[in-house]
């Protein structure tokens, strides 16, 4: 059994498919297959039950998942270690975050990473809150910027920073004149927004549940992007945190503050136990500490 059939195990599990774990392993789908097999031989049983649709674990590849996990990150802090005495940091950075953060920007955390760091290899993922969460609490994440509210789970939130919640409407709409509006005065109005388990979408719900305020959401989408357009197009009206009213995307739609005590609070989640790998501490020392 080698370590590289372990990490091959693992990215299977993780994905949940042998062509999205081979892409993400940079290797050809049949040499994936070979190692698994390779590994399956050794152990005398399968590991994998395959169908033509999905992969999933059998008894025994439950049974090795911890223990693989386990072994990996053991062979991970030993190469830290000894990186560590050479004054190195090496290793790789597992990261997530939302879209359009607004108050950290990650490719320009992981570019001067990499300058300061040649030898971090790194991974990014971008998701809704929820998910990132999870990807922390699992292992699949070294840490991720995300949206909290204090109810997240087996991670630990290092908070960032808080940012209050506007509405976003398209010129010439009747929300668009006047001061401050409450979310009862939204209580007829069709919204875009983005899917259940992004922050954004979370806090906004948080906001009309606490005013006793129920709303539509009759377009929901994948990106910022995307719902900035829809909001200029006149295809209804969205709640944003502040940072993305800022977007050059925004430029021409009218921004309102909400009447609401909730706040959009971003954080970096963590594993609850264990320390961050040297590249996670790197990077987290870089958020602390910019350079000048």
């Amino acid at each position: 059994m080698e370590l590289r059939q372990l990490e091959h195990f693992v990215a299977v599990c993780e994905e949940h498919h042998f062509t999205r774990a081979a892409h993400r392993l940079r290797i050809a789908q049949s040499g994936l297959s070979a190692s698994i097999k390779s590994l399956e031989t050794d152990l005398g049983t399968p590991l994998f039950v395959r169908t033509t649709r999905s992969v999933r674990l059998t008894d025994a590849g439950r049974a090795l998942l911890g223990e693989a996990r386990r072994t990996l990150e053991s062979a991970s802090a030993a190469r830290d270690a000894v990186a560590a005495v050479q004054g190195l940091v090496t290793g790789s950075l597992a990261l997530g975050t939302e879209q359009c953060m607004g108050i950290v920007e990650p490719a320009d955390l992981l570019a001067d990473l990499r300058s300061r760091h040649p030898g971090v290899t790194v991974r990014m993922v971008q998701d809704g809150s929820d998910a990132l969460v999870a990807g922390v609490r699992d292992g699949r994440l070294d840490l991720a910027f995300v949206v909290h509210d204090g109810t997240e789970e087996g991670v630990t939130v290092r908070p960032v920073a808080r940012e209050p919640l506007m509405l976003l409407c398209a010129p010439g709409h009747p929300a668009a004149t006047g001061g401050t509006r409450a979310p009862a005065d939204l209580a007829e109005e069709s919204f875009v927004d983005l899917h259940p388990g992004w922050g954004a979408r979370r806090a906004a719900g948080a906001a009309f549940a606490a005013a006793g305020v129920e709303r539509e959401v009759a377009l929901q989408v994948n990106d910022v992007y995307t719902l900035l357009e829809l909001v200029h197009r006149g295809m209804g009206v969205a709640v944003v945190p502040r940072p993305v009213t800022r977007k050059q995307a925004a430029a021409g739609l009218t921004a309102v503050p909400l009447e609401t005590d909730v706040t959009w609070a971003v954080g970096i989640a963590l594993p609850a136990a264990g320390r961050p790998s040297p590249a996670a501490r790197a990077l987290l020392e870089s958020i602390e500490h910019p350079a000048r």
